[in-house]
Formats: structure tokens, sequence, C-alpha cells
């Protein structure tokens, strides 16, 4: 089993969307709290879901429970709170919110979305490693 993840600022659509194609992901799923800010431009929910159906063929999903929640975000955004006190409270989150009960095939080469162009400090990396803890034989590729 195999899940990718990608974040889209700093790229072009272009390169993004070359990105998962050559991932030959199955679905995008989209793991941001917000995803419909004007800062998005080309990754807007309703316009991601057109690009990524029309350009790649496959779904597109919003799954809220794998993203942080208003509070947590902006203590680390806006208030510019520690990494390592995100991550801890993120990390409660995903196991309060039990997402290892997702069904593993629902992610089966699958290319989580957020925001963060790297994802050393991005939920999107804490989720598939939570989920690497609960789901044997899962491989994570960042793109």
């Amino acid at each position: 089993m195999k899940i990718f993840t990608i974040g889209f600022t700093q790229s072009s659509a272009e390169d993004f969307f070359r990105r998962v194609r050559g991932a030959d992901a199955k679905k995008l799923v989209d793991v941001r709290l917000n995803n419909n800010s004007q800062l998005a431009g080309f990754a807007k929910k309703n316009d991601l879901a057109y690009f990524t159906e029309r350009l790649l063929g496959v779904p597109y999903e919003h799954r809220l429970e794998l993203a942080p929640t208003e509070d947590m975000l902006s203590a680390f955004k806006k208030e510019k709170g520690s990494w390592v006190e995100y991550e801890k409270k993120f990390l409660t989150l995903l196991k309060s919110r039990q997402i290892e009960r997702i069904a593993p095939q629902e992610l089966d080469d699958a290319c989580l979305l957020c925001s963060e162009a790297a994802p050393h400090h991005c939920h999107r990396r804490l989720v598939v490693e939570y989920l690497s803890e609960h789901w044997s034989g899962l491989e994570i590729v960042h793109l």
C-alpha cells in the first residue's frame, strides 16, 4: 500500500499536476481545513476538483477528519506557536478521531494535499506517519 503527499505552494499548476500524474495517484485527498482562500490560486476546492478530474482523470475528496482544528492552526500560524507543540496536539487529535479506522483501501494510492511546500512542518506528514504506525506495509512518498 502506498500514500503520496504533496503541497501546492511554491509550485506552478503545471508542476503540481505533473508530479501527481507522475506518481500515478488514484485520488487527490485534500487534508486542509481551509481550502477556499483566494491565496490558494489553482488549489481552491472547486477549481482543484475540476482540474483533478479533467487533467488527471482521478477523483478529488476533501477529508476534514485529517485536518487540524481552527484553534490549532491559528495558534501555530497566526500566533507563531512552536512546531513541537502543534505536532503534539495534532497527533492527539488524530488519535481522538481514530483515523486508523479509515479503511486502508480508501487511501491506497491516494495523494494527500496540503498547502506547505515541504512535508517536514506539515500535518500531511503527521497523518501518513500516524497511519503507518497502525497499518502494516504502508509506503509513504512525498512528492
